[in-house]
C-alpha cells in the first residue's frame, strides 16, 4: 500500500511519534528558528518564506488542522509569554503592537505542517526526505532489517518460552484425540491463525517474504503468541475433555464443531483485538508491511512503542535473544 503523508494521518502520527527519527531529521533540515523558553520556535512568515507559499495559505492550514497541529507543537503566545517574546525578538518578527495573540510552530509542527501542505514544492521534497530518513533510521535501529524486530520487546522472551510449552501440550492433544493424519497438524494451526489474524501461515508468510526455512511464530509480537496461546491451551482442554466424554478419538467433523464453538466464546473478543490491532499497527509503522484484512485495525504507533523496539533497552535484549537461541532452539525441537 501505497503511504502518502497528506493523505495518511496515522502515518504521519508515526513520524512525529518516533524521537529517533526526528533527532535526524531535525539535523538534516537545518532550519534556524526563534530560540523562546527552551526550544525553536518559527512564526507564520517564518514557514511561508520556507515552504514559498503565502502566509495566508499556512493560515489556511492551522485553521483547517487546528487540532492536530496543536498537538504536534503549533500554539497561540498570549499575556506576558507573548510580551516577552516580542521583545526578545523585535528585530527578527514582524508583530504589530497591538497583537495580543500570535501563533508559533514548534519542528514537530513544521514536519507536520510540511507533510499536509499540497500546494509547496519543498514540502513535496521534505516528505520525500522524511520517509527515507524513518526508514533508514529503523532499518539501522533494528540491525539492517526489520524483519525480527518483533524480538526486541523485553516482553517477547517469556511469550515464546510459554508458547512453546502450550504449543507442545495442542500437538500432543491432537496426536491423542483427533482421528486424523498428519494433516491435522497443519490444519488446526492455519485455523488458529485464520481466527485471530484472518491469515493462514501461508498468506502471512507472503505478507513478511519469509523463506521456507523461517518460523513464522519467530516473527510475531508477544501479544499475538500469547492469544496464540491462549486458543492452543483452550483448545487442548476441550478437545481432551470431549474425547474422554466420548472415550474415543474425534472426527475433523466434531474437532471443527469444538473449535467453532471455542472462537465464537465472547470472553476471547478483547485479546483478540488487541493482537490484530497491534500486529496491524506495528508491522505497519515498523516493518512497513500492510496486512489487508487488518487494515481497520492500524492505528498511530506512540513514542513508547519505537522506544519498544527501538531503543537501547530493546538492543539489550537483541543481544540476550542471540545469546539464548541455541536454546530456544533446542526447547522448539523438545
Amino acid at each position: 500500500m501505497t503511504k502518502v503523508l497528506p493523505d495518511s494521518a496515522i502515518q504521519r502520527k508515526n513520524v512525529l511519534n518516533n524521537p529517533f527519527a526526528l533527532e535526524y531529521i531535525q539535523k538534516e533540515v537545518g532550519i534556524n528558528g526563534l530560540n523562546f523558553e527552551g526550544g525553536y520556535k518559527y512564526t507564520t512568515d517564518q514557514l511561508a518564506s520556507f515552504f514559498e507559499v503565502s502566509p495566508k495559505t499556512i493560515r489556511r492550514y492551522v485553521s483547517e488542522y487546528s487540532f492536530e497541529l496543536g498537538e504536534n507543537g503549533y500554539e497561540v503566545l498570549t499575556g506576558n509569554r507573548l510580551k516577552m517574546f516580542k521583545n526578545m525578538f523585535d528585530m527578527d518578527i514582524n508583530v504589530p503592537r497591538k497583537t495580543t495573540n500570535f501563533g508559533v510552530f514548534n519542528f514537530k509542527a513544521l514536519l507536520n505542517l510540511g507533510m499536509l501542505l499540497a500546494e509547496s514544492e519543498r514540502a513535496r521534497l521534505l516528505r520525500s526526505l522524511i520517509l527515507d530518513i524513518v526508514i533508514d533510521v529503523v532499518n539501522k535501529k533494528a540491525g539492517g532489517s526489520t524483519k525480527y524486530i518483533n524480538q526486541r520487546d523485553e516482553d517477547y522472551l517469556i511469550a515464546l518460552y510459554a508458547g512453546e510449552n502450550y504449543r507442545k501440550d495442542f500437538v500432543n492433544a491432537l496426536k491423542s484425540y483427533v482421528a486424523m493424519g498428519n494433516f491435522k497438524y497443519a490444519t488446526y494451526t492455519n485455523k488458529i491463525y485464520k481466527s485471530i489474524f484472518k491469515e493462514h501461515a501461508g498468506e502471512y508468510r507472503q505478507i513478511l517474504n519469509l523463506n521456507k526455512e523461517e518460523n513464522v511464530r519467530d516473527t510475531m509480537y508477544s501479544e499475538v503468541l500469547t492469544a496464540i496461546s491462549m486458543y492452543e491451551t483452550g483448545l487442548t482442554y476441550e478437545m481432551k475433555k470431549e474425547s474422554e466424554k466420548l472415550s474415543r478419538k474425534l472426527t475433523p467433523k466434531e474437532v471443527d464443531q469444538i473449535f467453532k464453538n471455542f472462537e465464537s466464546s465472547p470472553a476471547w473478543k478483547p485479546p483478540i483485538e488487541l493482537a490484530r490491532r497491534k500486529m496491524a499497527s506495528r508491522d505497519y509503522g515498523l516493518r512497513e508491511k500492510t496486512h489487508l484484512e487488518l487494515i481497520s485495525y492500524i492505528t498511530p504507533l506512540n513514542k513508547d512503542d519505537f522506544e519498544r523496539f527501538l531503543g537501547e533497552k530493546s538492543a539489550e535484549l537483541s543481544k540476550r535473544i542471540e545469546q539464548y537461541q541455541s536454546v530456544f532452539k533446542r526447547l522448539k525441537d523438545k
